[in-house]
């Protein structure tokens, strides 16, 4: 089945950057789309990837092109400690090699296989459990991980050592990592020795790093929300596939 967009914009916009923001697909696989005689406007088929759209013109992705991007796989995956998100060491096993028919948690009908190139969309440090996302979806990546992306990302996190209202505040805000200053965090004391990070960035092991410099020892650190996208009732060890209606509403944010 084809898609079909009505440009309603005031201004010429280049077609390939349309869709990136539209959210149908990113500038290069646009450019792919293009290049495959995939995409027309008003009937006529679009040649070049500098070709502009103006209000009011109709576009249709062709079939082939609607299916290619359907195929795009997101997996949300409950990540276990000591499974690393991205490019393992020697020894380590790395997060996309657990996705597996066996322990697919709920209805699925097709498959990662050798051929499939899932990549984790913001990684989450082997010492921690939670909700890791692992896509191939360009536009998905960009709103989650993009430099532009004001998405919340929100941890429960068990830590040694005295918690205190001033400790709070420098966790809030006023902490830098390598030399750069952190975007204001919301911390929320939940119990004697718990706390709720809510981040809008994802710095190396930044939970981890912020707690060291505030006396604090992280002994759990668990990933429960990445924008609208909740973890839920899934398992520790199991997956399942991000939602149509999961992937609008990250992309919204």
């Amino acid at each position: 089945m084809s898609i079909t967009k009505t440009y309603d914009g005031d201004e010429p916009m280049r077609v390939n950057k349309w869709l990136a923001q539209s959210g149908v697909c990113s500038r290069r696989e646009a450019d792919d789309l293009i290049e495959q005689g995939l995409v027309r406007i008003d009937g006529e088929t679009v040649t070049s990837a500098g070709h502009k759209i103006t209000s009011g013109q109709v576009l249709t992705l062709d079939q082939g092109g609607a299916e290619a991007l359907d195929a795009r796989m997101t997996i949300v995956y409950h990540k276990p400690v000591g499974i690393v998100s991205g490019q393992p060491e020697p020894g380590e096993t790395p997060a996309v090699r657990m996705i597996r028919r066996a322990n697919v948690f709920g209805p699925a009908n097709v498959y990662p296989d050798f051929t499939t190139k899932l990549a984790p969309v913001g990684r989450l440090d082997k010492d921690s459990r939670g909700l890791l996302i692992l896509s191939d979806d360009g536009v998905l990546a960009k709103a989650i991980i993009g430099p532009e992306s004001n998405l919340e990302k929100e941890y429960r996190v068990q830590v040694r050592g005295p918690i205190f209202e001033e400790k709070l505040k420098w966790l809030r805000h006023g902490l830098e990592l390598d030399g750069r200053q952190l975007k204001p965090a919301k911390v929320i004391q939940t119990g004697d020795q718990s706390l709720t990070f809510i981040l809008k960035e994802g710095r190396n092991r930044q939970i981890r790093r912020m707690c060291d410099m505030c006396e604090l020892r992280v002994i759990d650190l668990y990933r429960v929300r990445i924008g609208p996208l909740r973890i839920g009732d899934l398992p520790e060890g199991q997956w399942r596939y991000l939602t149509p209606d999961e992937r609008a509403a990250i992309i919204r944010g």
